[in-house]
């Protein structure tokens, strides 16, 4: 045993963990990401999956990797570059070690790291992946974890395969004991999710307990390390991805609006586990439906709203780019729809497995017609619930499909989610026309400009539906009169929710200052911390977020004519700032990514410092 093993107490850490598709880097991770929320501390996770499905074992294109950060306090992003690396692999090893910090560590299998495994990772003959010329000088913890896993398991009655399975968690108990962790949540998650089979589960269980033996005993290490818990508000706290918050978004905007859910969907990347999420809840008497293609699943999101229902559909850019004429009928019947849209990388397939924010237009405007639609946008993980929720109340009250954007890193990301009280929630309570006296079906109220909402069947209440141009009565109509009047209402109802969203806040310089950062979605946690510690240096930079993008905060003008200068950090070629420029006529200079991986906060100090 070490003895000479000092606790070391650190405020937060970056963890990345690669491997390969098979090699269980997900799953370690999530676990990894369980046992730290509930030990109390902040984490925020991105996931990084290869676009491709069977790529061959041992190559840097099937790398599965895992990166979270956790802290002692609020933590915003997943972290710009680990403090630890886990590479499973010498290709895990090469794709990452670049990546890690200077005075980072890298935890290897060492068993993989033979000859064979160095052709595939695709170093030249004769090249060590261990030497100082390839690893930068950065610090190569060896341990046989392959070796290890199948020792600590020789006894039980396992094919051989079986076992090497279990070295994610013969790793993860390293990383455990490394950072003073309990194994109990991922133990209690191994009986249960293998309760028909215990003899995964001990085996699982075993070679967990084994790493964090092997870790204490192995001399590999002169440290453990400690992050106290943070200072959260207090509640219930649960880890949750994006796409899961999402989902239980919509789950509880149906209960607060006492109607049924109703869920059209067609699976696609990364949107798929939206439509998982939800068919979970089927004892609220949800209705999750898979379709045949993604017109089947908003054509029958479409169909349940017409009957009384909040409906949504889910998708990815391909499939908003399908869903653009039935979007339309929606507009044109004036019905609550939520479309959540989990953007990737395009165009076309482009790079499923990534992120991006190339889709602001296409929500904007990828409709024939006139056709104006509400456009809100997730800012992390978490705030997936509360937009979700957000889209429904609007979708509701005004009597519109909505857009909600997300992104594939905010759906597959996790942080900590405070589960919040039922009081807590806004009130969606929606009230169905029932009285036939005097009913037309586009009558609208003169506030929101919103029609009523009739269920199919009502006695004295049937109208019509199709995409065809009406009347106020709901008769078609060809007029040209009615048919400007028409389209100038369901403008104006649009343009009115800005009454009734947020203003614009400021981080920062409230009566202006030299610099502001204009964000909109994900972007919102590297910009925050980066905007934090230039404020720490006394520099005047402040940070503006965008979640309700159409319309705009009615403040938005006079936010941005407050500061010199004006920066839009998105993942696109600019799409926020020639909105910013179209509707408000102001000059913005536009901060672009387009490589299917979140903003660092280095990425942005490069622009800031020079304006600076």
């Amino acid at each position: 045993m070490n003895d000479q093993i000092q606790m070391l107490e650190l405020d937060q850490v970056v963890i990345r963990f690669s491997g390969d598709s098979g090699d269980g880097m997900q799953l370690t991770g999530n676990q990894f990401t369980g046992a730290t929320a509930n030990y109390g501390n902040d984490v925020v996770t991105l996931p990084d999956f290869p676009a491709e499905i069977r790529a061959p074992a041992g190559t840097i294109a099937g790398i599965s990797g895992f990166q979270l950060q956790f802290g002692n306090k609020k933590v915003n992003t997943p972290g710009d570059f680990p403090d630890v690396l886990i590479a499973m692999n010498p290709a895990a090893l090469r794709a990452n070690v670049k990546a890690l910090k200077r005075d980072g560590i890298a935890i290897i299998d060492r068993d993989a790291f033979d000859e064979k495994g160095i052709a595939k990772a695709g170093y030249a003959e004769g090249v060590d992946p261990l030497s100082a010329s390839e690893t930068g000088g950065r610090k190569i913890i060896s341990a046989p974890i392959t070796t290890q896993t199948m020792k600590a398991l020789e006894e039980m009655d396992m094919p051989k395969k079986a076992k090497e399975r279990c070295k994610n968690f013969f790793t993860l108990g390293i990383l455990y004991w490394l950072f003073d962790r309990s194994p109990e949540v991922t133990t209690a998650w191994l009986k249960t999710k293998f309760a028909k089979k215990p003899e995964l589960a001990e085996a699982n269980i075993k070679a967990m307990t084994e790493g964090m033996i092997f870790a204490q005993n192995s001399m590999l290490f002169q440290a453990q390390y400690k992050v106290p818990r943070a200072p959260l508000q207090p509640g219930k706290y649960k880890s949750l991805t994006g796409n899961e918050a999402c989902g239980l978004g919509l789950v509880t905007a149906a209960e607060l609006a006492g109607v049924k859910l109703f869920l059209g969907s067609y699976p696609i990347t990364p949107a798929t586990t939206i439509l998982e999420e939800v068919a979970k809840h089927k004892d609220f008497d949800v209705k999750a439906l898979q379709m045949e293609d993604e017109i089947a699943g908003i054509c029958c999101s479409i169909g349940a709203s017409w009957a009384g229902a909040l409906a949504a559909t889910n998708t990815s850019g391909p499939g908003i780019a399908l869903k653009g004429e039935a979007m339309g009928l929606a507009v044109i019947l004036e019905i609550p729809l939520v479309i959540v849209n989990v953007q990737r990388g395009g165009p076309s397939t482009g790079l499923p497995t990534k992120t991006e924010q190339s889709d602001l237009m296409q929500a904007m405007y990828g409709r024939n017609g006139e056709s104006p639609m509400p456009v809100i946008a997730a800012k992390s993980p978490a705030n997936c619930f509360d937009m979700a929720i957000e889209a429904s109340r609007i979708a509701l009250k005004y009597m519109t499909p909505v857009m909600l954007l997300t992104d594939g890193y905010l759906g597959n990301g996790a942080e900590a989610f405070r589960i919040p009280k039922v009081e807590e929630l806004p009130d969606l309570t929606v009230k169905f026309r029932t009285e036939p006296n005097g009913y037309l079906s586009y009558r609208r109220d003169p506030k929101t400009l919103a029609r009523e909402w009739v269920k199919p069947g009502t006695p004295g209440l049937a109208s019509r539906i199709g995409g065809l141009e009406k009347n106020e009565s709901g008769a078609i109509s060809h007029d040209p009169d009615n048919h400007d009047k028409m389209v100038r209402l369901r403008q104006e109802k649009v343009d009115n929710i800005a009454n009734d969203i947020p203003n614009l806040e400021i981080e920062g310089d409230q009566n202006g200052g030299e610099v502001l950062i204009i964000g909109w979605g994900s972007t919102y946690g590297s910009i925050a911390n980066k905007v934090r510690n230039y404020r720490k240096e006394g520099k005047s930079v402040s940070h503006a977020h965008f979640t309700h993008i159409y319309p705009f905060p009615k403040n938005t003008e006079a936010v941005i004519k407050k500061f010199k200068k004006v920066v839009v950090a998105e993942m696109n070629l600019g799409q926020l700032s020639k909105l910013l420029r179209a509707h408000l006529s102001v000059e913005v200079i536009p901060l672009t990514k387009i490589q299917g991986m979140p903003f660092t906060e280095d990425e942005i100090a490069t622009v800031v410092d020079n304006l600076l």
